[in-house]
């Protein structure tokens, strides 16, 4: 085992695009760090750049107290599983397991000892004499993870492993790498593009954007905490609702927006450092999904806000209330990679018709169906603002530090 620092990484391509922008990550030993953010965010080029299939342009990487930058994959000692799992077609599972040991010189009865041990692990002895053509996605999956886990290297990087597997056997494989984590602790740096993946598996997250760290922290604290707009919306399913608003001091503390009013505790702006001197001026505020309650089933304390349910999903365990506000939907730059295809984006406006769509996540037992007018309870002491110019989060320490650095540096 291992821990794993980028000191400063940058990887710059021909024609000045850049890959991975000053990354700074220290990954524990014995950790599972996640990296996660949408297509071209630069997780995927981090990762092959701590395996050494990337060549950095600068900064430092350290394997096990080791500076790595020159040597080649072999002499790093990790091991990489990914995704399309890059088996030998013509040899057997067994044979795909011992390859890498075989390469290296290890004696034979060791070799069989530890394919014996990983294949038992995975459940795989009764498949050590097929070849790949002749097992699952997910057997496939298996063999591919333990040809890596029987090296015993220091440290495991995994490229979107589960990307190819069907949704039910995601979640199964997802629980089967926790188990096996649990039981190596082996340091492991995991890449995906899929939030549910990374919240369910890291000890740690770091979520990426253009090639730069956005923040890195558990995943609980990336949902409740997020440090700017782009975690925010990030993080989360169904995502963040946002909405350009005002903060009023008018019979109270107040956030109002597309005519509704929801009273804000004095809790709330006391826990967020700085906000008091955003009152009389717009903000952009988020409200997540699970915030949200039907008022019949909710804590009478919670503030009230009516809206007609567009459409609802009934889902068995709670039902998503999608419906709409008479307010245009929050455009940033920072955001505007969330979604992914613009096809997929273009697609919603339409639906919303120029308005901002929003889900709210309800018990099971309410009654609210599509079309109806529902009476929701919000829970406002986990309401959001971010500041709609800088897209940071109001009263989080770390925005906070981004904010002392770039007045520091106009001063």
């Amino acid at each position: 085992m291992a821990e794993i620092s980028l000191d400063q990484v940058n990887k710059v391509y021909p024609g000045g695009v850049k890959g991975v922008d000053d990354l700074n990550l220290e990954i524990k030993d014995g950790e599972f760090m996640v990296l996660v953010g949408p297509s071209g965010c630069g997780k995927t080029t981090a990762l092959r750049s701590i395996a050494g299939l990337e060549e950095i342009s600068s900064g430092t990487i350290t394997i096990g107290g080791r500076v790595v930058n020159d040597l080649p994959p072999k002499d790093r000692d990790i091991a990489m599983v990914f995704q399309n799992y890059a088996l030998y077609p013509h040899m057997t599972v067994e044979q795909n397991l011992a390859f890498g040991l075989q390469q290296r010189k290890t004696p034979k009865d060791e070799i069989k000892r530890r394919v014996t041990e990983v294949a038992k692990m995975l459940g795989l002895d009764q498949y050590l004499k097929r070849k790949p053509a002749a097992l699952s996605g997910g057997q496939r999956q298996r063999v591919a993870m333990g040809r890596a886990i029987v090296r015993e290297p220091q440290a495991f990087l995994m490229d979107e492993p589960l990307s190819n597997l069907d949704a039910k056997l995601r979640v199964s494989m997802r629980a089967s790498l926790t188990q096996l984590h649990e039981r190596l602790g082996v340091t492991t740096v995991y890449v995906t593009h899929d939030q549910v993946e990374a919240m369910t598996l890291g000890h740690r997250v770091c979520v990426m954007r253009e090639g730069r760290l956005q923040q890195v922290d558990t995943p609980q604290t990336l949902f409740d905490s997020p440090v700017n707009l782009f975690v925010a919306g990030f993080i989360g399913s169904p995502a963040m609702n946002m909405i350009a608003a005002d903060l009023v001091r008018d019979d109270g503390p107040a956030v109002t927006f597309a005519g509704h009013r929801l009273p804000l505790p004095a809790s709330l702006i006391d826990a967020k450092p700085g906000l008091d001197s955003y009152f009389g001026r717009e903000v952009i505020l988020g409200i997540r999904p699970s915030d949200f309650e039907d008022a019949q089933l909710a804590d009478s304390s919670w503030a009230r806000m009516s809206a007609r349910a567009n459409v609802t999903e009934e889902l068995g365990s709670e039902i998503h209330v999608i419906f709409s506000l008479d307010a245009a939907p929050v455009k940033h730059d920072t955001i505007s990679d969330i979604a992914g295809d613009g096809d997929d984006e273009d697609a919603a406006v339409v639906i919303a018709e120029g308005k901002s769509l929003w889900t709210a996540r309800v018990a099971a037992r309410s009654h609210v169906r599509s079309g109806q007018p529902v009476e929701l309870a919000v829970d406002t002491s986990n309401l959001q603002f971010f500041d709609p110019v800088s897209a940071l989060s109001i009263g989080h320490p770390a925005a906070a530090e981004v904010v002392s650095a770039g007045e520091a540096a106009n001063a």
